[in-house]
């Protein structure tokens, strides 16, 4: 497979989910680069913004299998990861396994629960393994969470620990459509009394597991010149030594974004990454990783605006 067909192949699951979701493109665009990269995606919006919706049809065009938690305050760690159950019959133990035994797990509302509930998910995110009673269950090298929170509320959620956070690839706001795209909305599904679903909506799967594998590894051949591994580390530096950051990027953050930035070349139908890959994905893969100092929060700062100060302060390659 080639750098092309990658981007064909990206160009049509996009095409699918367009189906039933309306607008959004730059979300289904960073949930391609997640794809191919392995990573994950909290999704944070307000509600009615379609980010259930648009979590199944992406699972639905990418040929993947789809699952979903809905998270509340009384979700315990082996509704999630599932349990070993005495069996009278075999006088055994059997696996009973979880919903997070599929390929794309939606997360629905993570920060609804407790902290000991949400860092079940910490295994299986960054190693795509479970271990029950002393047991390791690999899950499949696809697994991917798409997570989501509502941004609004603040009563009964419970913030997600700074582990948990760093293993999310991308944080990605989800705004209200504007007024074209509303209207379209409602002409579309206004009229639908049955439940809407990928399924009811026409969105078919175009990808399967083997040419998935083959764009996965067509993403790790992309070239990552030495000078832009170098524009990488500066930049996630930058963020530790920024007197307006509390806490900065970690290293997984910098291998992270050299990661997504091949995948976003490959997307886009090169086999090289330019320092366009990066910046076009820095702002979404470092918010959710930074902290504001006092000062900062005081004056009211936005870390998506420091973050775009310290790209416009860091030399890039030419």
């Amino acid at each position: 497979m080639t750098v092309n067909d990658v981007q064909a192949l990206g160009q049509a699951i996009a095409g699918e989910v367009a189906k039933a979701v309306v607008g959004q493109e730059g979300v289904v665009d960073r949930l391609l680069i997640a794809l191919m990269a392995g990573g994950h995606v909290l999704l944070e919006g307000p509600p009615g913004t379609a980010k259930t919706l648009l979590a199944q049809c992406f699972a639905r065009a990418s040929g993947l299998d789809f699952g979903r938690i809905q998270f509340t305050p009384d979700l315990m760690p082996g509704d999630i990861l599932g349990s070993n159950l005495f069996n009278f019959q075999t006088s055994s133990f059997t696996l009973t396994r979880g919903a997070i035994f599929t390929e794309v797990l939606l997360a629905d509302e993570i920060n609804r629960t407790p902290p000991k509930t949400q860092a079940a998910l910490l295994q299986a995110m960054q190693e795509r393994c479970v271990t029950l009673d002393g047991e390791t269950h690999i899950l499949s090298p696809r697994f991917t969470v798409i997570a989501t929170q509502n941004p609004i509320e603040s009563q009964g959620v419970y913030p997600l620990p700074e582990a948990q956070l760093d293993r999310f690839l991308f944080k990605l706001s989800i705004p209200y459509p504007n007024a074209d795209e509303e209207r379209r909305i409602v002409a579309a599904h206004g009229k639908m009394f049955e439940r809407i679903d990928a399924l009811r909506m026409g969105v078919e799967p175009v990808c399967d597991a083997d040419r998935l594998t083959g764009a996965i590894a067509t993403v790790a051949t992309v070239t990552i010149a030495p000078e832009i591994v170098d524009y990488i580390v500066a930049l996630v530096r930058a963020t530790r030594e920024s007197p307006d950051l509390a806490t900065g990027a970690s290293p997984r953050a910098a291998a992270l974004m050299a990661r997504a930035a091949a995948a976003a070349a490959a997307l886009a139908g090169r086999d090289y990454v330019v320092p366009d890959d990066v910046q076009a994905i820095a702002s979404d893969l470092l918010r959710h990783r930074l902290l504001l100092s006092p000062s900062a929060e005081i004056d009211g700062r936005q870390v998506d605006a420091i973050v775009a100060d310290i790209i416009a302060a860091t030399q890039a390659p030419r």
